[in-house]
């Protein structure tokens, strides 16, 4: 394509609100921000809905690996409409429907944010669809194919399942690689959600073991795969259930406790044990990070997979919006709405 024009001052004209830490540790605020110019790779986003993680949270805690100087805007993932692209900008153009990546400044009514960082929505996903995908779908794409190359007919087991990156995973282990999901939850209702959503059985492991309740699903021979979010004991009972050369991969800790491997389970059965961490693949390997962003599109415009919002919050609820995640009282994907 030929070089374009961005269209100056387009968005400049009106300040716009956005969700600021001015303190950590403290509540949001929400202020009045006046745009900036952009520049010529980069692109002005109207933001239309805002994914929340945990990682926001831990973020505006100061506990996050990456620590953005005060004041700043929280937000790691959106969709919206293109508001205006600079010169140099040759993926996308004004009105297209977009989901984006961004450094934390995210959650807000606009958003600049470089070209190679935002992918087009196809015609027959929605924004709020779409709002879910990068960092959930992304995450479970290179879990599940990259990472644990999980094959049809193998068994997984998820915990945390009925958070949104656990549904992501059942999502695409079941519907596009054809595996036999267990899902592991905290509670009956959690387990009953991840059922409906396409695992085969549910385990409610606060309620007593869970490599005893997995052995009565699967007997001894264990689970091939197993995708823990929790770390701690869940971690280690997830280890133990896997079968010969089964596979672990490690996505979060949302149990606040990281477990020493024990290696020797390692080189008994064979068993490969990995980490997942999909953000640093955006500085480390970005060729792979993209791939996981526009199969997750591509997997939702066929009609594979499903995203699933739990809780949709006004910007101006944000701070009740946090609290629901850190509570874990959601199950799903929680989004901000800025429209």
């Amino acid at each position: 394509m030929g070089r374009r024009t961005g269209q100056a001052g387009q968005g400049q004209s009106r300040h716009y609100r956005a969700a600021v830490c001015t303190e950590l540790k403290q509540p949001l605020t929400i202020q009045e921000v006046a745009p900036r110019p952009i520049g010529p790779q980069e692109v002005r986003v109207d933001v239309h809905f805002c994914g929340i993680n945990f990682a926001d949270n831990l973020v505006c805690r100061g506990q996050y690996q990456e620590k953005p100087p005060l004041p700043f805007t929280p937000g790691m993932e959106f969709s919206g409409v293109v508001l205006e692209a600079g010169a140099d900008v040759s993926t996308v153009k004004k009105g297209d429907r977009v989901i984006g990546v961004s450094n934390f400044h995210s959650m807000a009514e606009q958003c600049i944010t470089d070209q190679k960082t935002l992918w087009r929505i196809p015609e027959n996903v929605s924004l709020q669809d779409a709002a879910v995908l990068p960092v959930s779908y992304g995450t479970a794409i290179l879990a599940v194919d990259h990472r644990a190359r999980i094959q049809p007919g193998e068994t997984v087991l998820v915990t945390a399942a009925a958070g949104a990156t656990g549904l992501a995973v059942i999502d695409v282990a079941t519907n596009v690689f054809c595996a036999k999901v267990i899902a592991a939850a905290g509670s009956d209702e959690k387990c009953k959600l991840a059922m409906q959503r396409g695992a085969q059985s549910g385990v409610n492991y606060s309620q007593g073991s869970l490599k005893d309740a997995v052995k009565k699903l699967v007997g001894s021979s264990g689970v091939n795969v197993a995708i823990d979010m929790v770390g701690g004991d869940v971690f280690l009972d997830s280890l133990r259930s896997l079968a010969w050369e089964g596979r672990i991969v490690v996505l979060g800790f949302a149990g606040g406790n990281i477990a020493s491997v024990p290696s020797n389970l390692l080189l008994l059965k064979n068993i490969s044990a990995m980490g997942l961490y999909w953000g640093r693949y955006q500085h480390q390997d970005f060729a792979v990070f993209s791939k996981s962003m526009s199969t997750a599109l591509q997997y939702c415009q066929q009609g594979l997979i499903h995203p699933h919002t739990g809780a949709v919050f006004k910007l101006e609820k944000v701070n009740d919006a946090f609290l629901h995640v850190m509570q874990r009282k959601s199950t799903g994907k929680v989004l901000l709405s800025l429209k």
